[in-house]
This record gives structure tokens, C-alpha cells and sequence, in this order.
């Protein structure tokens, strides 16, 4: 049976707030989906009778290896279609985010194998995030924040972890674009925002910002 488009939804937020364990409260889907508790509990119950979760009152959900791999496809999808939009229809990152929000809808596996064959099967989405192969494999990356960056250091920028069309396009209009290395010069104590040399010139960075951007050494 097909899954709804609901159960898309609760299947991609599974996969964004688990932890390292697979683990995650209802209380914590409830926030991230912005759904009242009693809603995400039924939806768990019914994730449970497809073994995708494994549901026991007052502790957290765990989620299964199936639900893992369901929830994996339901991202290759959207990061596939991302990826597809910049490259070959010349959308900026900043653009693609809500186009591919409709698209991971589409059920015909067909369709995004074609997508991911056209694009010479991209590992990772125009975000820097890795896409999950037809299986629901995904590459482990060694990242971290760039807030947690010291002094002199010397970082590859390789993904963010928020695809928001506002932050996307803060970032364009400053040059910080994905692969581009960046050096630490300062950090200030009173906010810890950073100040940057990235291409030859200086950027003042928000903490905000810097929690958002994820880089490798």
C-alpha cells in the first residue's frame, strides 16, 4: 500500500529528529511538525502496525530499520528533485526548497531513478546534504558547526542545516557558497559572532548563522 502524504511527512521529520540511537520523544515530532501530541500519537500507533516504530507508553519511540529505510526514500526524493531543479532548470538553492516540499509526493520510483540517472547520481544535494541511494543508504559525513570553530582555522564549507529560502539568500548575497574554504579571524565574546575571510574579503557572521553552517577540516 501507497503511503499518504501525511505519513511522507511524519516519515521526514522521523528521519531529521532521531537521535544517533534512532530514538526520539513524541513530544519532540510534536514540536518539530508543529502538531498537537495527541495527533502524533495516533500516527505512531499506526507506524507501529507497519513496523516502522517501535511504540511503548512513556518511553521514547525507536525507530525500526524499515522505518529508518521509509523514511530515508522519502529524502532522497525531496534531495533528488533539489538537486534536479538547480542543476538542470538553473533554480538558485534558495528556490528549490517548496518545489521539491510537492514533489517528494510522487510515488513512481521510476520517475526519481530517471532524475538520479539524468544528474550522473549525485551523492550529496545542492544544500551539501548527502541523498540517500534507492536503498535508503546514506553517507556518514564528519561535520560540525561552524560556531564551533576556533581562531586560525582554516574550514571547508560543506552543508547547512536549514534549507530556509531567508538564510539560503544571506548567504548567497555574502558569497558563501558550498565548497568555498573559509578562515576564522575573530571571535567576539560579548555575542561569538565570527568574523570570516572567505575569496579575499572579511564577512561578520551571527552565531545564528554559524550554528547553521557545517563544515569539515
Amino acid at each position: 500500500m501507497k503511503t499518504t502524504l501525511t505519513e511522507e511527512n511524519y516519515l521526514k521529520a522521523l528521519f531529521h529528529v532521531v537521535d544517533h540511537e534512532g530514538k526520539v520523544t513524541i513530544n519532540e515530532l510534536s514540536k518539530f511538525l508543529n502538531v498537537k501530541m495527541p495527533s502524533v500519537n495516533n500516527m505512531m500507533k499506526k507506524f507501529a502496525d507497519k513496523n516502522w516504530v517501535i511504540y511503548e507508553t512513556y518511553k521514547p519511540l525507536r525507530v525500526t530499520e524499515k522505518g529508518r529505510r521509509e523514511a530515508a526514500l522519502v529524502v532522497r526524493k525531496h534531495r533528488l528533485t533539489e538537486m534536479f531543479l538547480v542543476k538542470k532548470m538553473n533554480f538558485g538553492w534558495e528556490n528549490v526548497h517548496e518545489i521539491a516540499e510537492q514533489l517528494e509526493h510522487v510515488h513512481s520510483q521510476v520517475f526519481f531513478d530517471k532524475m538520479d540517472e539524468i544528474l550522473d547520481y549525485p551523492k550529496f544535494d545542492p544544500h551539501g546534504e548527502p541523498i540517500p541511494d534507492k536503498d535508503g543508504n546514506i553517507i556518514a559525513q564528519d561535520l560540525q558547526q561552524l560556531s564551533n570553530c576556533k581562531i586560525g582555522e582554516t574550514v571547508v564549507f560543506t552543508s547547512v542545516t536549514l534549507s530556509d529560502d531567508a538564510f539560503l539568500n544571506y548567504l548567497t548575497e555574502r558569497k558563501l557558497l558550498l565548497n568555498t574554504k573559509i578562515k576564522i579571524i575573530k571571535i567576539e565574546d560579548f555575542d561569538k559572532s565570527i568574523t570570516i575571510e572567505i575569496l579575499g574579503k572579511t564577512e561578520v557572521l551571527s552565531k545564528k548563522a554559524t550554528e547553521k553552517i557545517l563544515v569539515k577540516h
